[in-house]
């Protein structure tokens, strides 16, 4: 193949034995061989056939892997949009690839509850446990008066603020798309702002002691991390 001398199609073996020992039908034999099984040297990977595919597996290959496309924990990330469609899911271009596989193989049990409170606390929590911090929490609070509204509150541990906004984004359009028509909301997100470590912590966290910004002794109840503080996002309503 590719212009090269190639070792004769394992396809001979099953013909007559006067012709097994043709060499030109055995190289004829290879374009039939590498589409129906593949050859010795094809890949056996499960991924995407693309024009540009490099020693692509046969046909039985492929039917043998055609299972691990219909998984979302097994199918290659550039079949998640594909397979979105079948459970009527629009993925975000931000979610990470995680993410995306769990909402696939969890969002069909979770549409019975759409447009509760249970329902949309669960697609929040499904976002949350797969990206970076499973320690973060989420709560819906419900209020009468004012009719109709609600508030979510999200509760980071980390102080990174490109993770802050990202997860802002995130979570308005999950709720926007999970709650019901007639409701309206305010989110409220908290973040830790001042810590009190030890010179021991500081040193197990990697962290230089003459650089923190407060000092104390290394005295026994100061070995935990101390949240003196949060600071919360203005809440914002958004009418629907």
């Amino acid at each position: 193949m590719n212009g090269e001398p190639s070792n004769p199609s394992d396809y001979l073996q099953y013909l007559p034995a006067a012709l097994q020992t043709d060499p030109i039908l055995g190289q004829f034999l290879l374009a039939f061989e590498q589409i129906l099984t593949g050859l010795p040297t094809a890949s056996t990977e499960t991924k995407i056939l693309l024009p540009e595919t490099e020693n692509p597996p046969g046909l039985e290959a492929l039917i043998g892997q055609l299972h691990t496309y219909l998984d979302p924990t097994q199918t290659p990330a550039e079949f998640l949009p594909w397979l979105a469609n079948w459970v009527a899911l629009s993925l975000r271009e931000d979610w990470p690839e995680q993410v995306k596989r769990s909402f696939i193989r969890r969002i069909v049990p979770l549409y019975q509850k759409r447009g509760t409170k249970a329902g949309l606390v669960e697609m929040l929590k499904l976002y949350l446990e797969n990206d970076e911090n499973a320690q973060e929490k989420i709560s819906v609070y419900e209020f009468d008066p004012p009719a109709h509204y609600f508030q979510v509150e999200l509760e980071l541990t980390s102080q990174d603020l490109e993770a802050y906004r990202r997860k802002e984004r995130i979570a308005r359009a999950i709720i926007d798309q999970e709650k019901p028509a007639h409701t309206f909301y305010a989110l409220q997100i908290k973040m830790p702002t001042m810590r009190l470590i030890s010179e021991d912590l500081a040193r197990r966290e990697g962290k230089n002691p003459q650089k923190t910004m407060l000092r104390i002794t290394a005295d026994e109840k100061y070995t935990n991390r101390t949240i003196l503080g949060s600071s919360t996002q203005p809440p914002s309503v958004g009418d629907t």
